[in-house]
């Protein structure tokens, strides 16, 4: 039986008004299943930050242990899915937690600036980069949970501990971030934008609020 036509050239109308649904669903669904690639993190301000909050950052002063208990119980049944070993789940849980604790408090104790990067924002961000693998490489290079860039350990003169560790990986990570939110002054898709070096397009900030929004909410 042949097909009603819709009086134009084209498919029948039903499939025409479809259409943009369908290409936005595959646009999204491709854009979530692509690699993720960390930004070049060369701007010129972020060496002497980062360098100066890693000879500061300590994970050991917190003393938020209600709000940590709180963030393990929420989160460590989530990451499950993802990360089989427990004590490396509580490794990386504990490391988000105090690392993003430490760079908030920083820029509110030395700049009197209220940052708004949430350890679940980690989480989520760590979820699109690497998928929770501490050993992941990106195309550019970018090594570990964060993705963070191989030069840092040469620039910072310390020792190369991005490949395959949690603590040093996700306290650089957390750093980057911060100064990027910062400058941003916490919003949240620019700042996402310049940490994958994808500044002026939406594609990354979206895929990581998405996830955030479905996974890793508190």
């Amino acid at each position: 039986m042949p097909v009603p036509s819709s009086g134009r050239d084209g498919p029948p109308e039903p499939a025409r008004r479809c259409a943009p649904r369908l290409l936005a669903t595959i646009a999204l669904g491709a854009a979530l299943a692509a690699p993720a690639y960390a930004d070049r993190q060369e701007d010129p301000e972020l060496r002497a930050v980062v360098a100066q909050a890693v000879a500061e950052t300590s994970c050991d002063g917190h003393e938020d242990h209600f709000g940590e208990e709180v963030f393990f119980k929420l989160q460590e049944p989530r990451l499950r899915r993802q990360v089989d070993d427990l004590g490396l789940r509580l490794d990386i849980l504990r490391h988000v937690y105090c690392e993003s604790h430490a760079v908030v408090e920083r820029y509110r104790r030395e700049q009197g600036f209220d940052l708004l990067l949430t350890p679940e924002l980690v989480l989520a961000i760590i979820d699109v980069e690497s998928g929770f693998d501490r050993y992941a490489v990106s195309h550019a290079g970018a090594v570990g949970l964060m993705q963070v860039m191989p030069f840092w350990p040469k620039r910072l003169g310390v020792d190369n501990r991005l490949f395959g560790s949690v603590d040093f990986n996700v306290r650089l990570g957390c750093e980057i971030l911060g100064y990027y939110m910062r400058a941003e002054r916490n919003d949240y898709r620019r700042a996402l934008a310049r940490y994958n070096g994808s500044v002026g397009r939406r594609e990354y900030p979206d895929v990581v609020l998405a996830r955030l929004s479905r996974r890793w909410r508190g």
